[in-house]
């Protein structure tokens, strides 16, 4: 068995690790062709990562022209600890206030945890007027688990 094959994650360990995390990286492509990276909580959507933005933010802009993400979920500090996924995926963009709502909440739970929804609510409310929301719809997923190496 090559390195590769050892470090990968199966689908339920991928499918943990998103479900554990609260952030992640997101890459679109800027009107130039480079990328665009910014950090962003997410949420979890029968397992395809979800997030919202502000209708006007760069990503938004960049996502209407091409749909193309990147997205990095990583943890560790030292090198037999890292730990990441990688999904290459098309973002969809959700337009559905109800959905952008029910998005916005998978998020702020992230953000927040332990927050009662009654308390998360107005804030979803109040942000969610000026935003979209996104379902990344994966082409492929690679992982890593260098714990394994050991």
């Amino acid at each position: 068995m090559n390195q590769r094959a050892r470090i990968a994650m199966s689908d339920d360990d991928v499918t943990a690790f998103l479900e554990s995390s609260r952030k992640l990286q997101l890459a679109t492509i800027n009107p130039d062709g480079t990328p665009h990276l910014v950090t962003m909580f997410y949420g979890l959507d029968e397992g395809r990562i979800t997030f919202w933005t502000y209708t006007k933010a760069q990503k938004a802009r960049n996502l209407a022209r091409d749909p193309r993400v990147s997205c990095l979920v990583e943890t560790g500090d030292d090198y037999g600890e890292l730990r990441g996924v990688l999904v290459y995926g098309k973002a969809e963009r959700v337009d559905d206030r109800d959905r952008v709502m029910d998005v916005g909440m998978m998020v702020a739970r992230r953000m927040t945890p332990g927050v009662p929804d009654e308390l998360l609510r107005p804030y979803v409310d109040k942000t969610g007027q000026k935003r979209v929301a996104y379902v990344v719809e994966h082409t492929k997923v690679v992982s890593w688990d260098h714990r394994r190496l050991t």
